[in-house]
């Protein structure tokens, strides 16, 4: 708390403050193992994920699902609102693997929704 200057939002210093010290922390458990960078054709493909039939819940579940470097770029991404340069920077990779990373991971949840809606039609 003696850090904070009254400068910018401290929600916001909080968050900064958060997320490194998360970032900091998974490191030395486990290094990173990020997939390779590739071509910009598969990459500019976004997925659109309906989420209208599922709930909130579930929707978090599969995003905790997700393998841990798609996970790390989703949230930083999607729910963080960094950008794919502020990813590379704090994970100490290419912007080409954090949209990678991003586009794959929207691909397993899209994937992982669909499965989870036709368990409950079929239920």
């Amino acid at each position: 708390m003696p850090q904070y200057q009254n400068k910018g939002s401290f929600e916001g210093w909080m968050k900064r403050i958060t997320i490194n010290t998360a970032l900091q922390k998974y490191r030395e458990k486990s290094p990173l193992q990020l997939v390779a960078e590739v071509s910009n054709e598969e990459i500019e493909e976004d997925v659109v994920i309906e989420t209208e039939n599922i709930s909130v819940d579930m929707l978090l579940k599969l995003i905790q699902n997700l393998p841990d470097r798609y996970r790390l770029v989703f949230n930083l991404y999607v729910l963080d609102n960094y950008s794919h340069k502020e990813i590379a920077a704090l994970l100490k990779i290419s912007e080409g693997t954090s949209k990678s990373n991003l586009s794959r991971a929207k691909q397993i949840l899209k994937k992982e929704m669909e499965l989870h809606q036709k368990k409950v039609q079929n239920a």
